[in-house]
């Protein structure tokens, strides 16, 4: 039976975690606008060049959060206190374990990381402070975004929100006030990123210790199932952010031998740029997450196709209104990152705009199929989704474009990629979707 405020439950859920999502996305956003403002595009280089790391780590908090949180909710649906107190308390070990794996590369390996990213000796000595301090701040990053998963499947998206929120906008603030008042360079970007998600943990932590939530942590040994259960249903969203990390690796590589470091400045305006955008369709997908995953608990499965329906026309409406502002302002966005007026730059991050934000609607597409089938317990399809899209079908069309078509070639196969994994996507719902 459709659930009467079906429709506003979606849209309050979803208005939160796209309104927290941007917030948490300008972590690094802000970085790329202060760093080309404050050291210009060896600054840009040496950020483009470590930022894949923070990839792997905000991934690992995203598949423990997104994980434990969809089977948090469908435990919460049927009552099963004791289990939503297991699988929270297994999400908040298995998070320090990896932490803690983290912090040890910090600490001991950050030089060698850099020597394999391909930093030249005009960039290794900023590339290197950035990618320690992101390592050793592992910790507060993992832990964030589990919280942040299990507060918003608490019902409580406004906090989510104001959490993710207030870190992003404290990360603002000091990284103004660390490059340029404090003159503490790159150090001072990365300073003010890692203060983020502290302050977005001062926030989250009054509901998560006040005894009338509903997640606890318990004593209790880890539970290989729980910690399977995690992994099996949050491995998508690991995989989304970790591909994005080493295609970056990649792409970096190609565009160094191509564009020089030029050409990675410009491509780090677009990767970042891209970052926000992909953050608006993971909003849509964590506001619908709680919901679809209530509803599938509870045997609701009409309730669960109408929310996937609304989800898939917020996104179309979002990637329409995205390219067209891309498109048209391509070159007014590039000159917003291009302080030192370098033409090379602005020639090359303007055609990367109108080519690499193609790929929006297929992006959405892939990401809301996926996030479907972890919110339902079908993990399968939306594992295959994530590893199509993530390395099997980019890394080898990556090669043979940058062969065939240089510059205009890399650009290009973000967009191509997405559209033909988003073909195999609707496929797998339309197989799955009788029995969601």
């Amino acid at each position: 039976m459709k659930h009467p405020d079906c429709f506003h439950e979606f849209a309050r859920y979803a208005s939160m975690n796209v309104l927290g999502m941007l917030g948490l996305s300008c972590y690094i956003l802000a970085d790329t606008f202060f760093i080309s403002k404050g050291l210009g595009a060896d600054g840009l280089t040496a950020l483009n060049l470590a930022i894949p790391i923070y990839s792997f780590i905000h991934g690992s908090g995203l598949m423990i959060g997104m994980g434990g949180g969809a089977r948090y909710s469908i435990y919460k649906s049927i009552g099963d206190e004791k289990e939503t107190n297991r699988i929270f308390t297994n999400a908040v070990l298995f998070a320090a374990v990896l932490a803690g794996i983290y912090v040890f590369t910090g600490m001991f390996l950050t030089g060698n990381i850099v020597a394999l990213l391909g930093a030249d000796a005009a960039v290794s000595e900023m590339t290197g402070t950035y990618l320690k301090m992101i390592l050793l701040s592992a910790p507060a990053f993992l832990m964030n975004n589990v919280l942040l998963c299990f507060v918003r499947n608490d019902k409580a998206p406004q906090l989510s929100m104001r959490a993710m929120l207030g870190g992003s906008l404290s990360n603002v603030v000091l990284d103004y006030l660390f490059i340029f008042p404090c003159q503490m360079g790159i150090f001072g970007a990365v300073a003010a990123t890692c203060l983020a998600p502290v302050i977005s943990l001062l926030l989250l932590l009054p509901h998560a210790l006040k005894k009338n939530n509903e997640f606890h942590l318990i004593r209790c040994m880890p539970d290989r199932k729980h910690i399977r259960d995690i992994l099996v249903s949050g491995v998508p969203s690991l995989v989304t952010e970790v591909s994005s990390g080493i295609v970056m690796i990649v792409f970096n590589a190609m565009i160094l031998n191509l564009s020089g470091n030029t050409g990675v400045a410009a491509y780090g305006i677009i990767a970042n740029l891209s970052l926000v955008v992909i953050s608006m369709f993971n909003g849509i997908t964590q506001g619908f997450q709680p919901v679809v995953s209530r509803y599938y608990g509870a045997g609701e499965s009409e309730n669960v196709r109408t929310v996937f329906r609304y989800a898939l026309t917020a996104m179309l409406v979002f990637s329409i209104l995205i390219y067209a502002g891309t498109f048209f302002y391509a070159p007014q966005i590039s000159g917003i990152f291009n302080k030192e007026g370098n033409p090379t730059l602005q020639r090359i991050a303007t055609q990367g705009l109108k080519l690499y934000f193609i790929a929006c609607p297929f992006v959405g597409c892939n990401l809301i199929i996926s996030t479907y089938f972890t919110s339902v317990a079908r993990p399968l399809p939306a594992n295959i989704i994530s590893v199509l899209r993530g390395f099997v079908v980019i890394l080898p069309l990556a090669f043979f474009f940058a062969a065939a078509f240089q510059m205009t070639g890399i650009f290009c196969v973000f967009p191509c990629t997405e559209l033909l994994v988003s073909v195999i996507a609707i496929l797998f719902y339309r197989h799955y979707s009788c029995a969601p």
